[in-house]
C-alpha cells in the first residue's frame, strides 16, 4: 500500500513538473505599462516609417513599417498600432496591424495582429491573426527589456496559428545594410513550431530598432534602407 501511494505521489509529481512547462499563462497586469516604447532595441515612435527591402525567388520585396498615431485598447492595457504593408515587385501581398506595449521593465509585449494576404488585389487568407484574450490566445514577448544571451521567450500563442518563439543568440554583433553599418547588434534566433523548417535570424541596432532578417535556410536578406518621420 505504501508503495502504491508512493507511486501516485510520484506520477502526480511528474504530471505537474510536465503541466508547468508546457502551460503559458502570462499575467498582464494594465498599470504596469506605459505609454512609449523607447526600448533601446526596438524604438517605436508614432510617425516612424521604416522601409526595407529584400530579394527572394518571388521577386523583389518591399516592407513598410509604419508607426501609426493610433491605439488599441487589449486586456485593458492601451497599445499602439503598427501597420506592416509587404510588396512583391511592387504588388500587394500582405498588409497587417500589429498591437505592441511596453511594461515599465522596458519589455515590449505583443497582443496581437490582424493579417491579411492578398493576391490580384484580393484577400486569400487571414491565416496568423490573433488578439490576446480571444479564443484563448495570449500575448507574448517582442523584446525584452534588459536582454541576456541564451534567453528564449514566446513572441505569440494562438494555438495552431501564431506560436513564434525567440533565443537571443549575441549582443555583440556588426551589420551592415543600407541604411548604415552598426555595432553592438542583439542577434536573435527566431522559429515557430508551425513551420519546423523555417529559421530566421534578426538584428537590431541599439537606438534604431531591426536592421536585417536573414533566412537561415535560403540565405536571403531583409534589410533596413530607410527611416523617415512625419
Amino acid at each position: 500500500m505504501n508503495k502504491i501511494k508512493i507511486s501516485i505521489m510520484l506520477i502526480g509529481l511528474l504530471l505537474i513538473l510536465v503541466l508547468g512547462c508546457v502551460i503559458y499563462n502570462p499575467i498582464i497586469n494594465p498599470e504596469d505599462f506605459v505609454n512609449i516604447i523607447d526600448n533601446q532595441y526596438l524604438p517605436l515612435t508614432p510617425g516612424t516609417t521604416f522601409t526595407y527591402l529584400g530579394e527572394t525567388a518571388e521577386g523583389t520585396e518591399e516592407i513598410k513599417v509604419y508607426v501609426t498615431h493610433e491605439t488599441k485598447e487589449i486586456l485593458g492595457v492601451t497599445c499602439t498600432v503598427v501597420r506592416d504593408t509587404v510588396t512583391v515587385d511592387d504588388e500587394l501581398v500582405e498588409y497587417t496591424y500589429d498591437w505592441f506595449a511596453q511594461h515599465k521593465d522596458g519589455t515590449i509585449w505583443y497582443f496581437g495582429e490582424d493579417s491579411k494576404e492578398y493576391e490580384d488585389g484580393e484577400v486569400v487568407s487571414t491565416e496568423g491573426s490573433w488578439e490576446a484574450g480571444v479564443d484563448g490566445a495570449k500575448p507574448g514577448i517582442l523584446m525584452k527589456g534588459n536582454p541576456q544571451i541564451g534567453d528564449s521567450y514566446r513572441q505569440e500563442y494562438y494555438r495552431g496559428e501564431a506560436e513564434d518563439m525567440a533565443k537571443v543568440l549575441s549582443l555583440n554583433e556588426s551589420v551592415s545594410v543600407p541604411y548604415g553599418s552598426f555595432d553592438n547588434c542583439l542577434q536573435t534566433e527566431e522559429w515557430t513550431p508551425l513551420e519546423p523548417d523555417v529559421l530566421e535570424y534578426k538584428y537590431y541596432a541599439p537606438s534604431i530598432g531591426l536592421v536585417l532578417e536573414v533566412d537561415v535556410t535560403t540565405g536571403d536578406r531583409v534589410e533596413l534602407i530607410d527611416i523617415s518621420t512625419e
